[in-house]
């Protein structure tokens, strides 16, 4: 049986050695966030914060901060939702079976929440400023909730069945919400809540909000999945708990999660927003202030004991990046019964997630051609791109399975290797060049837009790849050093950016004539231009962070001996990616050094932290 709340799941971890307390006298306001961050980069145990600056509720962090300990979590439930997923791609397989199939009905029995009358979390009453006010980053424009679990329901079909249960963060204080009164809430496109929200806009019908924080860690799980549409995130919350999730009625509100550590309820005025942000985000930088909509709070409930659970986002690897590894092992098997013809999907946390997407999939359109070319890749590639959050990813990279059976999507390096290999630009750059990308990210022309390239490699290697920079290269002026990212990607330094939103850079397209005909990039099919070649080469993360979240592929992306033809660009040299930081990019999330300095006092040789910072 699996936790019914974050009481029993701290006790539990406290009694196997994976919780730290932290009694040391701690603020919430850039501190605890810091703390965390350090410990979740040593692999280090979740942390009990229980003497909080200026606040009376105890934090918790990293509770989902290494994989071994989420699956350590949900140990109870695992295998009945494997049974399930297997079920799903192979219903043989509970026949062949018999034992798990009996089982089975057990762990689908848990798909439906249960009506409770005693709640927890309705014991007390507090406020939004009584709250901890945690702020991660020095330039965050309030205090977040950074775990929330937001719950609505369809207006125009009320009930459980059309909920919707996502981790779209809140603003509890700073801006100009009025203090105690509103909260800002931030979602992204392509989020559960925006369908509920146009149905409240069409019946011009205030949207009634429940923000849980806390109770069964399968919630704040649950909160996160990409779930088909349909499907109740409360039922998988079910599944992965090991229990029926307890809900309570609330007159006047939505339904409570009962073992909650704490519950906003409002509402949200379809026609009134508020500016929000800047906040710290995922992608390594502060996602600016926009107006979004914001909860009108009616009542701040929370159980007696509670506890507050945070996480600190920030450039990848953070503690999210284990929520991701965790519910890619449990849908990854799915996607092939999504897409026909998939084979592997990763969406790659160190590029920001969104912005680069590697698949491996099927080209059987034409199997007895004498040589493989992109074919079925391309429907496939347009299948992934029409598929929920998948759809706002920039970058796409897709690979023939033929070609190469023992090629997986999490081997990075030896997926660009392949496909650098294999890749013909003349051919294989497919554009989308003003569509919706990712909310956070600005490298495109606007909120939400930018443009997308799929990248299809199929057939017989065609070129070797070089490792190191070619002796005696000519550079530009105002161009170097150069450094050997991975094999056959080159980065080179360049001048700073002066480029405008939505506007090419005249000094890349000079660049690129500077080579005319030659052949001096030989065994260098991509090349970066970025603003410190060697940071972007000493590490595969660094190459993916600076290369894919700083551009955006129909205003960056260049080529040696570029050509149109019948509206199809390409190139017949290298591609070249101009990464560097363009001025209307948001900033680059740091440390605050002060703050960092009094957190490494903590790792000293009597500090609690010891061995983890």
């Amino acid at each position: 049986m699996g936790y019914r709340n974050l009481q029993e799941c701290v006790a539990d971890l406290e009694r196997h050695g994976m919780l730290l307390r932290i009694n040391a006298p701690l603020d919430p306001r850039l501190e605890i966030g810091a703390v965390q961050r350090r410990v979740y980069r040593s692999g280090g145990p979740a942390l009990l914060f229980t003497n909080p600056v200026n606040c009376s509720f105890p934090l918790l962090g990293n509770l989902f901060g290494t994989l071994e300990r989420t699956r350590f979590i949900f140990r109870d439930s695992l295998a009945g939702i494997r049974r399930l997923v297997d079920a799903k791609i192979n219903p043989l397989s509970l026949i062949k079976h018999p034992l798990d199939a009996l089982k089975t009905p057990f762990a689908a029995y848990h798909l439906l929440p249960r009506n409770v009358s005693h709640a927890p979390v309705l014991e007390c009453r507090t406020t939004l400023s009584q709250l901890p006010q945690v702020v991660s980053w020095p330039n965050d424009g309030g205090a977040f909730i950074t775990l929330p679990q937001v719950y609505t329901e369809s207006p125009a079909k009320p009930g459980f069945g059309a909920s919707n249960l996502g981790m779209y963060r809140v603003q509890i204080s700073g801006n100009r919400y009025l203090p105690d009164l509103q909260a800002g809430l931030h979602y992204q496109i392509q989020r559960g809540i925006g369908a509920h929200h146009a149905e409240a806009i069409e019946r011009g019908d205030l949207l009634r909000v429940n923000v849980f924080v806390g109770g069964a860690p399968s919630m704040a799980v649950a909160a996160v999945m990409p779930l088909p549409e349909g499907m109740p995130e409360l039922s998988f919350a079910g599944l992965l708990g090991g229990h029926r999730i307890p809900m309570t009625k609330l007159p006047g509100h939505l339904p409570v999660s009962a073992e909650a550590d704490f519950c906003i309820c409002g509402v949200v005025d379809p026609g009134k927003t508020l500016p929000e942000g800047p906040f710290g985000d995922h992608l390594g930088y502060y996602s600016l202030a926009h107006d979004f909509p914001y909860i009108q709070v009616e009542a701040v409930y929370h159980r007696r004991d509670a506890i507050w659970p945070f996480t600190t986002v920030g450039r990848p690897p953070q503690e999210d990046t284990s929520f991701g590894a965790f519910i890619h092992e449990l849908t990854g098997p799915l996607i092939p019964t999504v897409v026909t013809g998939v084979k592997e999907v990763h969406a790659v946390d160190a590029a920001g997630v969104h912005p680069l997407l590697l698949a491996v999939a099927s080209e059987r359109y034409v199997p007895y051609a004498p040589e493989r070319r992109p074919q079925e890749l391309l429907t496939i590639a347009n299948a992934i791109l029409g598929q929920g959050q998948l759809s706002l990813a920039k970058y796409l990279f897709i690979a023939a399975h033929e070609d190469a059976p023992g090629l997986h999507t999490h081997d990075i390096a030896a997926f660009f290797r392949h496909v650098l290999e294999r890749a013909d630009w003349r051919t294989d750059l497919h554009f989308q060049t003003a569509t919706t990308i990712d909310t956070l990210d600005y490298s495109g022309n606007g909120l939400n837009e930018g443009s997308k390239v799929v990248i299809a490699a199929a057939g017989p290697k065609r070129r070797d790849l070089a490792t190191e920079v070619p002796a005696g290269l000519e550079l530009p002026p105002g161009f170097g050093p150069a450094a050997v990212c991975l094999p056959g990607v080159l980065a080179i330094q360049g001048p700073r950016s002066g480029q405008g939103r939505g506007e090419g850079d005249p000094g890349m397209e000079e660049f690129c004539r500077f080579y005319g005909e030659r052949t001096c990039f030989d065994g260098f099919p991509l090349i970066v231009i970025c603003d410190d070649s060697p940071f972007a080469a000493a590490t595969l993360n660094n190459f993916l962070w600076v290369t894919f979240t700083r551009s955006n592929p129909a205003t960056d992306l260049y080529g040696i001996g570029a050509s149109l033809h019948a509206k199809h660009w390409g190139c017949s040299g290298p591609l070249v990616v101009d990464a560097r930081v363009k001025p209307f990019h948001a900033p680059v999330l740091e440390d605050d050094p002060e703050v960092e300095r009094k957190i490494e006092t903590l790792g000293a040789n009597n500090g609690p932290l010891k061995g983890f910072i």
